[in-house]
C-alpha cells in the first residue's frame, strides 16, 4: 500500500491533514524553524548550523535571514552562495532546488504545494506537490512567489512582485502576474 508520504514525493494527490507522519515531520520542522527565527541575528555560525538541520542539502556559504518557514524541509536544496533576506517561505512537499548565486529579496514564497481546482476534491483535503528548480545566478526580487512544476533557468531576473506560473528559459529577466518574459539578457 502507498502511503501518504510516498504518494506527496510521487506528485499524485494525497492527504496531509490525516497522516500521523507527515504532521509529525511538519511539526519537527516548524519547531526547528521557530528555534531558528528565535536565535539572535549576529550569531550567524549557530544560524548556519541549525540551518544544516532543516534543509536536505546545502553547500558551504549561504545565509537566510530571519524569519524563515518550511514545511518539512528535507525536500529543500541551497546551492553555493545562496542568499535569501527575509520572510522567506518554502512548501516543500516537493523537491525545491536552487542552483548557485541566488539571491532571494524579501518576502518570497516558493509554493510547491496545490490544491485541486474541482471542490469536491479540495474539500476532502487533498493536496498535491511538484517539483521547484532554480538555475545558477537568478535574482529574485521582492514579494514574488513561485509556484509547483515551475524551472527558472539561469541567469535570470524575477522582478518584483511577479508571480511564476510557468519555466522561464535561461538569460532573461521576466515580470508580472503572471510573469512573462520582458527582456533577454547576455549569457
Amino acid at each position: 500500500m502507498t502511503t501518504e508520504k510516498e504518494k506527496m514525493l510521487q506528485g499524485e494527490l494525497y492527504d496531509a491533514n490525516y497522516d500521523e507522519s507527515l504532521i509529525k515531520e511538519r511539526i519537527k520542522c516548524k519547531k526547528l524553524c521557530f528555534k531558528y527565527n528565535s536565535i539572535s541575528p549576529e550569531k550567524t555560525e549557530k544560524r548556519k548550523k541549525l540551518i544544516k538541520k532543516i534543509v536536505g542539502k546545502t553547500k558551504e556559504n549561504f545565509l537566510i535571514e530571519q524569519p524563515f518557514m518550511c514545511d518539512y524541509g528535507y525536500n529543500i536544496e541551497l546551492g553555493e552562495n545562496f542568499y535569501s533576506n527575509h520572510n522567506l517561505i518554502i512548501l516543500d512537499c516537493a523537491k525545491v532546488t536552487f542552483g548557485d548565486n541566488v539571491f532571494i529579496a524579501p518576502n518570497c514564497g516558493f509554493y510547491a504545494a496545490s490544491h485541486p481546482l474541482d471542490y469536491p476534491t479540495r474539500n476532502k483535503g487533498l493536496e498535491f506537490a511538484k517539483p521547484i528548480k532554480i538555475g545558477n545566478n537568478v535574482w529574485i526580487g521582492g514579494n514574488v512567489v513561485v509556484l509547483g512544476g515551475v524551472t527558472i533557468g539561469n541567469n535570470v531576473v524575477v522582478a518584483a512582485g511577479a508571480v511564476v506560473v510557468h519555466d522561464v528559459p535561461d538569460n532573461c529577466v521576466v515580470a508580472g502576474v503572471p510573469a512573462k518574459k520582458i527582456k533577454d539578457l547576455a549569457p
